[in-house]
């Protein structure tokens, strides 16, 4: 059985559940059971349709699969979306719309691990290239996901994944799409293609120990904003902002490094914005009234947004200092929406308002 079924049964083997509970867990296994089979029965293009399945024709492409071709010239792409639980399959199919090989065994589909429903809404970008170098064309794939429904829709992030071609199919390297995912590598085919076929990643700016480590991996520290700050509670530090420049992007990260060279705080003020576009200004100052230097970062980010085209943001991101370290703010995002006309000294005015303090204090 699949993941979902596995990650069931092993809710029912290893935990005591209420029979209202095991009542829900084996309809969600009939649910999925239904699903594989509706999916099992798609042979011919026209039985997607027919099945439940929506074909995602803005998507769809002919492409030249070299282990697909048995004498035709090119074989086609077809992704399907089963919109109940807004779960993707993909198709490759023939001239005539023959079924040649089909999977529904993606990153997308297992983001709520133990759930028939998905975050699933789109497919953001499809890019067909030869990652391994192995002379067969795979395919780089990026949905668009969602958390809630409808107003309550908390943002749009990627997950993307590679299919890599073997003879008359396609595997997963699941530790391939983990990484793409977990460090923020799937912005876009380029990015993936960076990773997976040249070999470079953005997993050193989460993973090291010491500020020499990410410079020697490409980390380019932006000199202007760099300074030591004495913050009460952890101590002397240098504040470090800096980027990576991968494919087309500018990844962008912020540091507080110690007397010795060792990393005690990292902040991604950039969130799941694709680049950083311009850092228009950053301070270190009490913002809330507690005695202690938050951080407030000012910057401009860019994305592709759900039709492709260019957006640029603007956003203001503030790190509170605590006793026992750093809180992301939450509040003043959600009260003031930033502007192009907006400085760094202007928005401490207005951080320092609606938290109703006004005292210099620097």
């Amino acid at each position: 059985m699949a993941l979902l079924l596995a990650v069931c049964m092993c809710t029912l083997l290893f935990f005591p559940v209420k029979a209202s509970e095991e009542e829900e867990l084996e309809q969600i296994i009939l649910e999925y059971e239904k699903y594989n089979t509706l999916f099992s029965a798609i042979e011919d293009i026209d039985d997607a349709e027919d099945n439940g399945f929506r074909i995602i024709e803005e998507q769809s492409f002919p492409v030249l699969l070299e282990s697909f071709l048995d004498g035709e010239t090119e074989v086609h792409f077809v992704p399907v979306m089963y919109e109940k639980y807004n779960r993707l399959g993909i198709l490759i199919t023939d001239s005539r719309g023959r079924v040649l090989y089909k999977t529904n065994q993606l990153e997308t589909n297992n983001r709520w691990l133990g759930r028939m429903q998905q975050p699933t809404r789109e497919i953001a970008a499809v890019s067909f290239q030869d990652l391994d170098l192995d002379g067969q064309t795979d395919i780089i794939l990026i949905t668009d996901c969602a958390d809630g429904e409808g107003e309550e829709t908390e943002g749009i992030y990627k997950v993307g994944d590679v299919l890599f071609q073997k003879e008359g199919g396609f595997y997963r390297d699941w530790r391939i799409s983990d990484k793409i995912n977990r460090f923020n590598m799937n912005k876009s085919a380029k990015f993936i293609a960076s990773y997976v076929r040249d070999g470079n990643s953005t997993e050193i700016l989460y993973t090291a120990a010491t500020l020499d480590e990410l410079v020697e991996n490409g980390f380019q520290i932006v000199q202007e904003q760099c300074y030591y700050r004495s913050f009460e509670k952890q101590g002397f530090l240098q504040v470090v902002p800096g980027v990576i420049r991968m494919a087309e992007y500018n990844i962008f990260m912020i540091y507080l490094v110690n007397s010795q060279g060792y990393i005690e705080w990292s902040f991604q003020p950039m969130g799941d914005y694709d680049n950083l576009y311009a850092l228009k200004g950053m301070t270190c100052r009490d913002m809330d009234g507690d005695g202690m230097k938050d951080i407030v970062v000012l910057g401009r980010y860019s994305y592709n947004n759900l039709d492709g085209e260019l957006t640029v943001d603007t956003r203001c991101s503030i790190y509170y200092q605590r006793t026992d370290g750093f809180a992301e703010d939450r509040e003043f995002e959600d009260y003031y929406q930033c502007t192009t006309e907006d400085t760094v000294s202007g928005l401490v005015d207005k951080i320092r308002a609606y938290w109703g303090w006004t005292v210099e204090n620097d």
